[in-house]
């Protein structure tokens, strides 16, 4: 197979679906990649560096995108890129696609398949291929918080910590997954004092232990979750529905009794974000307000670290990848997690929760492959 990695060409996207060694181990396997000239080059891998491991280096998107059988991406395709898509390409990066219909249509109108990241599952039922980002996604947001609570970029004027005889700020953690308790980790090592809400009250408990009772477990429902909102200065947004739009935890009316100057941070704005008055935001214009309220909801904030995340992205990635290679068919086929994984194929959306969120119907591919 040809396996093809594009520029990235969403607003600061700069993560790179496949790195030098990926390509030397694809190489080696027998496969060809073509590497869009400057793919790498933000992640800080050179032209010079994909070339000596064996890739083809390509002077434009639409050459990589045309002589590829397998697209490996980072991010969803934006509107410039679906006049790419055709019959039998495989693309593999996340899509994410619950709150995107108009791609969605594209990629079934191409018959294209869709591999997602973000709903592929391993052995133990994780996702892990949405892990490595949801960890730097989840300590990112502390970062970003702690930055939009200084007056200059409209918070309260807080320092995260506090001092000896000033108190820390509140944070607020909305989930106990992945993206919540990296959050959690890095406010509780900044000295903040730290609350996180979660249905699972075994997940809770498991939080509870982790952190040796230095922070705060809740279990979630409308009252305390109004609560924990109102009290603090930083409210992180980590629901997770695998391939689902997020549900909407904390409400326009809660957002409109927090205190002015707080920050939010909705790092589930990737599946329409669990927060009601968020709406998708870009590196270069990440943030806006609300009823007072700063709110920081930028769809891919891992890129603002592009090297750690292109590794720890292509880390869990690449075995998929070379699966795939192999023949996707048969992966699909023969691998329950890669199954699992495909959101589109053939004209026909193979993901429930994608077509839930969409009122589109469904079927299982295995049984458009049998």
């Amino acid at each position: 197979m040809v396996i093809g990695v594009p520029k990235e060409v969403k607003d600061h996207e700069s993560r790179v679906g496949i790195t030098p060694a990926g390509v030397k181990a694809l190489t080696e396997a027998g496969q060809k990649v073509l590497v869009e000239t400057h793919a790498g080059e933000l992640s800080a891998f050179t032209d010079d560096d994909y070339q000596s491991a064996g890739a083809e280096i390509v002077g434009s998107a639409h050459n990589v995108w045309a002589n590829a059988g397998m697209i490996v991406k980072v991010k969803e395709p934006v509107e410039k890129e679906y006049g790419f898509f055709r019959g039998g390409l495989v693309l593999f990066t996340y899509l994410h696609l619950a709150p995107l219909p108009d791609l969605t249509e594209k990629l079934l109108a191409k018959k294209v398949t869709g591999i997602a990241y973000e709903t592929i599952r391993d052995r133990a039922g994780t996702l892990p291929l949405l892990t490595p980002m949801s960890e730097v996604a989840g300590r990112m947001s502390v970062q970003v918080g702690a930055a939009y609570l200084e007056k200059e970029r409209g918070g309260r004027g807080l320092l995260l910590g506090g001092v000896p005889g000033v108190p820390p700020a509140n944070v607020c953690v909305i989930g106990g997954g992945i993206v919540g308790t990296n959050a959690a980790k890095i406010a509780v090592g900044m000295g903040a004092k730290v609350t996180i809400v979660d249905l699972n009250l075994n997940r809770l408990r498991e939080l509870d232990d982790i952190f040796n009772g230095r922070l705060f477990t809740l279990a979630s429902n409308s009252y305390n979750v109004s609560h924990a909102v109102r009290e603090a200065d930083l409210v992180i947004g980590g629901v997770l529905i695998p391939g689902a739009a997020a549900p909407k935890i904390v409400t326009r009316e809660m957002v409109s009794r927090m205190k002015k100057g707080a920050v939010i941070v909705d790092v589930a704005i990737d599946q329409g974000g669990c927060v009601e008055t968020a709406h998708p935001t870009t590196h270069s214009d990440p943030s806006y307000e609300v009823n007072g309220v700063v709110h920081y909801c930028v769809t891919n904030m891992p890129a603002a670290v592009p090297h750690t995340s292109t590794l720890a992205l292509t880390n869990a990635t690449f075995p998929y990848v070379l699966k795939l290679a192999h023949g996707a068919k048969e992966a699909i086929l023969r691998d329950d997690g890669i199954r699992d994984g495909v959101n589109t194929f053939n004209g026909i959306i193979t993901c429930e929760p994608v077509a839930s969120s969409q009122k589109k119907p469904w079927k299982p591919v295995r049984e458009l492959l049998a």
